[in-house]
């Protein structure tokens, strides 16, 4: 058990991963695409600590959610690939990083369904 989401791991993560987001596109002209894609990956973290901070159903709630705006800056990162924002290396350790993370954010989602159903 965790006494506050600083300690949860995916959290830290994600907010390594929010963080990596902003310094790679720091000097990107594309502003929407890159808006896009630092709003998505702070929306990770933001949400994971928002339904920890809530609890119980709630918790799992924004967990779900917080995995859509992983898909969803995966999404961002193959365009910014197939465009030519970033290079594919970059997207290829982006993608692996936010399948890593989605996989995490399923797995606290069950062990909370699991506790919150006792």
């Amino acid at each position: 058990m965790y006494q506050s989401f600083e300690e949860l791991e995916v959290w830290k993560r994600a907010c390594h991963l929010a963080v990596r987001i902003y310094k790679l596109l720091q000097e990107c002209r594309d502003y929407g695409l890159r808006d896009q894609m630092q709003r998505g990956a702070v929306s990770i973290a933001s949400n994971i600590a928002e339904g920890a901070e809530r609890g119980g159903k709630d918790f799992i709630r924004f967990l779900s959610i917080a995995r859509g705006s992983a898909a969803e800056l995966r999404t961002q990162c193959y365009i910014a690939g197939k465009i030519g924002i970033l290079p594919s290396e970059q997207i290829e350790q982006l993608v692996s990083e936010l399948q890593e993370i989605s996989k995490m954010l399923t797995g606290l989602a069950r062990s909370i369904g699991t506790r919150t159903e006792n």
